[in-house]
């Protein structure tokens, strides 16, 4: 009988742990709910859990941290930073291309981006043409800039005409046609102030003799232009080809005073946002 008594008090004691297992959590949550679990919390946790709630991130940080994730993780997949194209450049043709996009002055059938960097040397290739639904470079080449924007370097634009300069900021390719220079493609300039004039001006897309290596290697640097975005004579029916028909092209350059309303990060993130919903 002692044993079974002993054996029956072990079996109580076992029971008791696990029902004090089970209740203690609720018992310690209503108590944090009450009043009386203020003071009992020290001052350190109170800061602690004010920081944490603090450092919440907010829906437009979320959004903006998404925007740049997606535009660094397209960077690395087109592998442009090995061929000189720089983030900050590829950033700024980017934002305007989904400006671009997002207003519907973009063709739906092409999600082609071209972009010429200006603050290169001519003797460098600095004219890109990227496939961005593909995620490729579909060319890499030299571009001629304008006479009077300067030498090997350029450094003068305009948008005015006879300046025989280069014009920077965004444009929407038009239809081709044969001029002087041959096979040629019309650009629509959208940045008012910097180059409105081109259809005006006939800056256009067309091949030239002085756009080479050759040209290069006895002059030190390209021909120029009247300020047309001049290519090479032979690549120059492939690219027009490519990006005729309302495709986004952007040319940056060395100009501290450009702006453009296409540079809108928010309308930016807002199309990408949409694309991936």
């Amino acid at each position: 009988m002692e044993n079974q008594s002993v054996v029956r008090r072990q079996r109580l004691k076992r029971r008791a742990r696990r029902v004090a297992r089970r209740v203690l959590p609720f018992v310690a949550a209503l108590f944090m709910a009450t009043p009386l679990a203020g003071p009992v919390m020290g001052s350190a946790n109170k800061v602690k859990a004010q920081g944490m709630e603090a450092k919440l991130p907010s829906a437009k940080s979320l959004q903006t941290a998404f925007f740049n994730q997606r535009l660094h993780d397209l960077y690395r997949d087109l592998n442009v930073e090995s061929q000189g194209l720089r983030y900050n450049v590829f950033e700024k043709a980017m934002t305007g291309y989904l400006n671009l996009q997002h207003n519907g002055q973009l063709s739906d059938d092409k999600q082609l981006l071209t972009v010429v960097d200006f603050e290169l040397p001519s003797t460098e290739k600095r004219l890109w043409v990227l496939d961005l639904e593909a995620k490729q470079v579909k060319f890499h080449t030299l571009v001629a800039h304008g006479h009077n924007s300067g030498e090997n370097m350029a450094t003068n634009f305009s948008n005015e005409n006879e300046s025989n300069m280069s014009s920077l900021g965004f444009y929407v390719t038009e239809g081709e046609y044969i001029g002087k220079h041959g096979r040629s493609l019309k650009l629509q300039g959208l940045d008012e102030g910097y180059n409105t004039n081109a259809l005006a001006r006939s800056v256009v897309m067309h091949g030239a003799d002085y756009v080479s290596e050759d040209f290069i290697r006895q002059y030190g640097r390209l021909g120029r232009s009247l300020g047309c975005p001049a290519l090479p004579m032979d690549q120059k029916d492939e690219i027009i080809e490519a990006v005729n028909g309302r495709t986004c092209l952007f040319l940056n350059g060395p100009d501290q005073s450009y702006s453009s309303k296409y540079l809108n990060e928010d309308v930016a993130m807002n199309a990408l946002l949409s694309a991936n919903s």
